[in-house]
């Protein structure tokens, strides 16, 4: 039997463990805050399979989504996952050009996308303030969701536990232990923990812990400010909205949840709380409803990105024994890159993991489409 010490309790761990311990492992999860405590719980959380590049990133990213509705059903109880559609649209000549000719790209793929009249905006997300939207056109993504990440990290480490996997929080990783140049385990203050492979699922501290093993990770951090308003009771947007000034889906309670790429591009620098009213004030003009709601908070995710926008996944030939799982968009490939991590460390290899090697070189211009949306805007 495998021991498994799996660092971090985020989406990519909680996937890893729970895979891992259905596979039979032996697995300890060892998290310095709670479940879901760090950027797992501030993320917009939704199917962003329609801006990932390149092909074969697309796909790992559709087959994770999938795994999504075939977990939340295998589960059962109460779903994390909440399938509508996603609409998105311009403000400029350029912008919608951008949008009209992804849809192309996307259909020719088979993701079910179309462009549509604006129209169909009113009789999907009747909520929006028509005067919002002065685009051409739209594109509809028919079969989108948003994600209850929190929820999510819950469910899969409650099934975890249930397999025998030991979650352990409020402990921090302070050293690793090497046999040679093998890492064979984990110290966090007076106590050892042993096992045949460590598991990194830090997010934004995966760095920290590499160099714990002599080694580096072509990754970099980038803030994001998520909000989440009061309820509003009766509201009901049927759809995710994805404008030039402030992305908008439905969170649990009744509440509206909100990023903006315009807002993060001003981070670090104005007031979180300015940024703050800033976010709060461009979901007010998309969605009138929200003008008799507060912005309950405003959270700052510190989001994981690798060098060309792609993941990092396994061990450096320098620190074998150290598995690495990093990545952005990771609610949406949890599902995916646990399975498959878990594949790796129990049967030796996942081909599908291939192009997503930690010692890979990075291309010179960024080659995921999203992180590209990310920095520019």
């Amino acid at each position: 039997m495998s021991r498994v010490i799996v660092l971090g309790a985020g989406v990519l761990g909680a996937s890893v463990a729970y895979h891992l311990a259905t596979a039979g492992a032996q697995v300890v999860v060892i998290e310095a805050g709670g479940p879901a405590a760090g950027t797992s719980s501030a993320t917009f959380a939704m199917d962003v399979t329609h801006l990932k590049t390149p092909r074969t990133y697309y796909e790992l990213n559709r087959d994770s989504a999938a795994l999504h509705a075939r977990l939340a059903e295998d589960l059962g109880g109460p779903s994390w996952r909440h399938p509508m559609p996603a609409i998105q649209w311009g403000d400029s000549d350029e912008s919608q050009q951008g949008l009209r000719e992804r849809a192309l790209r996307l259909k020719s793929w088979g993701h079910p996308c179309r462009i549509a009249d604006p129209s169909e905006l009113r009789e999907l997300a009747p909520a929006v303030d028509p005067a919002a939207c002065t685009a051409r056109d739209i594109v509809i993504h028919d079969q989108s969701a948003w994600y209850d990440a929190p929820l999510f990290v819950q469910r899969l480490l409650d099934r975890a536990a249930t397999l025998g996997a030991d979650i352990r929080y409020g402990l921090r990783a302070q050293a690793l232990i090497r046999r040679g140049e093998t890492v064979t385990g984990v110290e966090t203050g007076t106590r050892r923990w042993e096992a045949d492979w460590v598991v990194n699922c830090t997010g934004p501290d995966a760095d920290r812990i590499a160099v714990l093993a002599g080694t580096d990770l072509p990754m970099t951090r980038i803030p994001g400010l998520v909000g989440e308003s009061t309820p509003i009771p009766g509201l009901r947007l049927g759809a995710i909205l994805a404008t030039p000034e402030v992305d908008l889906r439905p969170a649990p309670g009744d509440r509206i949840c909100s990023i903006s790429w315009p807002v993060d591009a001003l981070l670090p620098g104005q007031s979180d709380d300015a940024l703050a009213d800033r976010l709060h004030a461009g979901g007010q003009r998309v969605l009138p409803a929200l003008r008799t709601a507060r912005l309950a908070g405003a959270r700052l995710g510190v989001r994981p990105v690798p060098a060309d926008g792609l993941p990092l996944v396994g061990p450096h030939p320098d620190a074998p024994g150290l598995y690495h799982l990093v990545t952005h968009s990771g609610v949406n490939l949890a599902p995916e890159l646990g399975r498959l991590a878990a594949q790796e460390i129990i049967e030796g290899s996942a081909e599908e993991l291939t192009s997503y090697r930690v010692t890979r070189t990075m291309a010179t211009s960024v080659r995921d489409e999203s992180l590209t949306l990310m920095t520019t805007r």
